[in-house]
């Protein structure tokens, strides 16, 4: 797996707090820490400033990219603590691809303050990750929220934009107060739901019994074949017969010919394979 940790670009309420914003103007290198969790083996890719292969303006467009191919990025910066109760939280940022990928992600994580930044990585725990990943033909839009410890994903994939043609492209993800989160990429909606509905976040309402055991006596078939139901004497199952009629020729020869035998034909009195009646089962 290669995964790419991209920038966060707008965290904010509704109510107008901007909690973090970045732009990767001067000085950002000391606001963001580079992960090294991938350093050990020898994996770990590096960031760089660019504006990429294609902008309008090279200056006002640059953001950090990946400097190397086939290696594990991520970076991380922090921000106070917040609630977001009875709030509407608005998470944004911008992401594009000058390549396709095989296999990676170009998400955020938020989630708890980090002790040691430079461990960021897949197993760091978090509250929502949300963005593109894709792996062989596996494509999505993530958006995965952590409830209880447990990361949860949505029941049905998102649609996925992030194709490599080089085109920027805006996430922006609205939590409301009310459970419910609406999805844009480009401005344009791809889902609007509810988190009760389409995350597996609650326990269900209603659970199997784990004590209750299907009795021995129970009876699963619907239909059953009637004992009454006998097959008649005069049954013919045989399909072909042999030609009571034919006679052998009489130049026949059986040392040049072989041994003569009569030819099949269809058997007039056929009524085809038989079969007990099925009846409504009385234990079903």
């Amino acid at each position: 797996m290669r995964r790419t940790a991209l920038c966060l670009s707008s965290l904010a309420a509704v109510s107008g707090k901007v909690y973090f914003s970045e732009t990767f103007g001067d000085g950002w290198e000391s606001r963001w820490t580079a992960s090294e969790w991938k350093k050990s083996d020898g994996t770990q890719g590096t960031w760089k400033l660019s504006a990429g292969k294609w902008y309008g303006n090279e200056e006002e467009d640059k953001g950090v990219q990946t400097a190397e191919d086939s290696r594990f990025f991520g970076l991380s910066a922090g921000f106070e603590s917040f609630s977001n109760a009875g709030k509407e939280l608005i998470i944004q940022y911008q992401a594009k691809y000058e390549k396709d990928i095989e296999c990676g992600g170009g998400y955020v994580k938020i989630g708890p303050k980090l002790s040691d930044p430079t461990t960021f990585g897949d197993p760091t725990p978090y509250n929502i990750m949300f963005g593109p990943d894709k792996c062989g033909y596996t494509k999505r839009t993530h958006l995965i929220f952590n409830y209880k410890g447990k990361n949860v994903l949505k029941k049905s994939d998102l649609a996925y934009k992030q194709e490599g043609e080089g085109t920027s492209h805006v996430y922006r993800l609205v939590l409301k107060p009310d459970n419910t989160v609406r999805v844009e990429i480009d401005e344009e909606k791809i889902y609007e739901g509810s988190l009760k509905e389409d995350w597996e976040l609650l326990a269900a309402k209603e659970i199997s019994d784990p004590d209750d055991k299907k009795p021995s006596d129970w009876v699963d078939d619907s239909m059953m074949d009637d004992p009454e139901d006998k097959k008649p004497d005069g049954w013919v199952e045989e399909k072909r017969i042999v030609d009571s009629a034919a006679k052998k020729p009489d130049d026949w020869d059986d040392e040049e010919d072989g041994e003569w035998e009569a030819p099949m034909i269809d058997n007039p009195e056929y009524k085809g394979e038989w079969t007990v009646k099925r009846i409504s089962n009385p234990a079903y």
